[in-house]
């Protein structure tokens, strides 16, 4: 492998989507560990299975930041990627009704993404650009206009120079992973290392999958293991000279009763029996990924006729066993910062142990792997946030208000204090 060198690395400032981002001359990592509430780090850090992140927070920072809602994957890596929230990229859930063609769609390209990004922008100032995903949903729909190298673990043996910036990408990471295990995520971790190593890159998104959050609690041996080597890669990085920056999309939380039972309000059901015919309940979470959570997350959306009272449908709602919040389309706009043309006439939240479903005929449970666990809501909103080095004063105060993950691109290029480096 060879070391990248200072003088290789532009420190060209850009501007996008309302903000000013002066990169430091080295390279940057922004890793995006998905599903990574925060006792993952605690429990791993306390039981001495991530010692470099630990000698890294000796001189870092590690805080809470507040993801977007609702808090699930296309929505945050969107905005993390742009700098703004969801009312602003569009993008307010995995799975819509377009509003421009009626249709029930994935989120998946970047036609639906109203922003540009900061990863297009830092190309076109000059640094080298890598964005890997584990999963391969979210490879075109975060590279929009983006010059540099793009690929999903998923598809790691489809690679070519033309589509994806780079090819034979397997001779030198290894043979693509099974997207449903702990390598997919590994997988984008060690293509960050390899490109930045041998410099390709300086300027990287490393965006991971939880799987494993989905399978394993966060004291369980597996989770462990999986942290100790998503250590090992970051580990790494460090040894490169990088600005390591990770945050997560989301946190995760068993939605089960005392005895592991699903809880689940089917609320498409319910309204049905209630107010009749034509409501229609979306499920944001839902993406191709279904062995991880059956579609069912802690927020939805409902469309509703214009037979029913929206104010009564809305209130006799937020009275159902594992409701906690019920917002029309004008407040989720303003307070919870949602594009208001995607969200349809109501958006519902759940409490921290209890998901939403539309029908069971729409939730295939027999293909979970276990114990559901699963995100979407207040309760997986707030992650954590770390940095290879300490920030500056203008920023630790920021970091001390309410800071959000989508800071984190501002924070790993404006707010770090290098060595020697004067700012």
């Amino acid at each position: 492998m060879l070391s990248t060198e200072k003088s290789n690395v532009s420190e060209t400032a850009f501007s996008v989507n309302g903000r000013d981002y002066s990169p430091p001359r080295v390279p940057i990592a922004v890793i995006l560990i998905d599903g990574c509430a925060d006792e993952y780090l605690s429990i791993s850090l306390a039981k001495n299975q991530m010692p470099k992140l630990a000698k890294m927070l000796e001189n870092g920072h590690r805080s809470f930041v507040r993801g977007a809602l609702p808090s699930f994957t296309n929505v945050n890596n969107s905005a993390i990627v742009s700098g703004v929230p969801p009312r602003h990229t569009g993008i307010g859930g995995n799975y819509i009704i377009d509003p421009e063609t009626g249709a029930e769609v994935m989120t998946n390209s970047s036609k639906f993404l109203r922003t540009e990004t900061i990863l297009a922008a830092a190309a076109n100032a000059g640094r080298k650009v890598a964005m890997v995903t584990a999963k391969d949903k979210l490879r075109e729909l975060l590279s929009k206009n983006m010059e540099g190298i793009a690929f999903s673990a998923e598809k790691a043996d489809e690679v070519t120079l033309d589509v994806n910036g780079i090819d034979n990408i397997e001779s030198h990471v290894g043979p693509k992973p099974e997207i449903y295990s702990p390598d997919a995520s590994l997988y984008a971790l060690k293509s960050g290392v390899y490109l930045i190593a041998t410099g390709q890159a300086d300027f990287c998104y490393l965006t991971l999958t939880d799987y494993m959050q989905h399978k394993y609690a966060p004291e369980a041996l597996e989770s462990l293991a999986f942290y100790r080597d998503i250590d090992e890669q970051i580990g790494k990085l460090l040894d490169l000279g990088c600005v390591v920056a990770a945050t997560a999309d989301h946190g995760m939380n068993a939605k089960c009763d005392a005895d592991g039972n699903p809880n689940v309000v089917f609320l498409e059901t319910e309204l049905t029996k209630q107010f009749g015919e034509g409501i229609t309940v979306i499920c944001p979470i839902t993406d191709p990924y279904v062995v991880h959570h059956g579609a069912l997350g802690s927020a939805v959306t409902v469309y509703l006729p214009d037979s029913v009272n929206q104010a009564e449908v809305a209130d006799w709602i937020l009275n159902l066993q594992g409701i906690t919040e019920v917002h029309g389309k004008e407040t989720a706009e303003s307070k919870l910062e949602l594009p208001a043309d995607r969200i349809g006439d109501l958006f519902v939240l759940s409490a921290r142990d209890y998901v939403i479903g539309r029908t069971p005929a729409h939730h295939d449970l027999s293909q979970l792997e276990g114990q559901l666990r699963s995100h979407g809501g207040r309760y997986e909103e707030m992650v954590p946030m770390v940095l290879s080095h300490p920030l500056n004063d203008t920023y630790f105060k920021r970091s001390q208000g309410d800071p959000r993950n989508f800071d984190i691109f501002d924070f790993a290029c404006n707010g770090v204090v290098l060595p020697d480096s004067g700012r």
